[in-house]
């Protein structure tokens, strides 16, 4: 099972920026983090970053026919960019969207994600942790579609 994990603006700057917010990690112990998990599970993971939104969109189409999910933390695109949103429900495959802060105890302009609405889930609120749940989830959600993708397969044709 392969995952691409896409980080969004100004992650790359976790560890530094407001650390009462975000926390100490940066986005490199969080990858780590991840990649032993992932390693335990059997999943593949594919870390990508990027402050333009026009780069996660284009990674975003790559993932068609590459990646078996996403893992997406689109950050402060999340509240503004339809095309992120677009890129995901063009790609349709299972996606969770994680964001490190709780969104929904913030400024009313982030508690509203428009790309939430293309994603399987969301979690929001858990700092880093948040990024572990996530893949667990979606490494969960993956198999059930595989599974179901085999039995259907595997039926004779009437």
């Amino acid at each position: 099972m392969k995952i691409a994990v896409i980080q969004g603006p100004n992650l790359n700057m976790l560890g530094i920026r407001e650390q009462h917010i975000y926390g100490p990690m940066t986005l490199d112990q969080i990858h780590d983090q991840m990649k032993g998990s992932a390693s335990q599970n059997g999943v593949e993971l594919e870390f990508f970053q990027s402050n333009l939104e026009g780069e996660i969109v284009d990674r975003v189409q790559e993932c068609l026919g590459t990646v078996d999910g996403i893992l997406i933390n689109p950050a402060a695109y999340s509240h503004t960019s339809i095309a992120i949103k677009d890129a995901l429900s063009a790609v349709n495959l299972p996606t969770v969207e994680v964001h490190i802060s709780n969104i929904y105890k913030r400024e009313e302009f982030r508690q509203k994600s428009i790309t939430a609405a293309s994603s399987t889930g969301v979690i929001s609120g858990f700092g880093p942790f948040g990024y572990h749940m996530g893949l667990i989830a979606l490494t969960q959600i993956v198999s059930e579609v595989k599974a179901v993708e085999a039995e259907q397969q595997a039926e004779p044709a009437e």
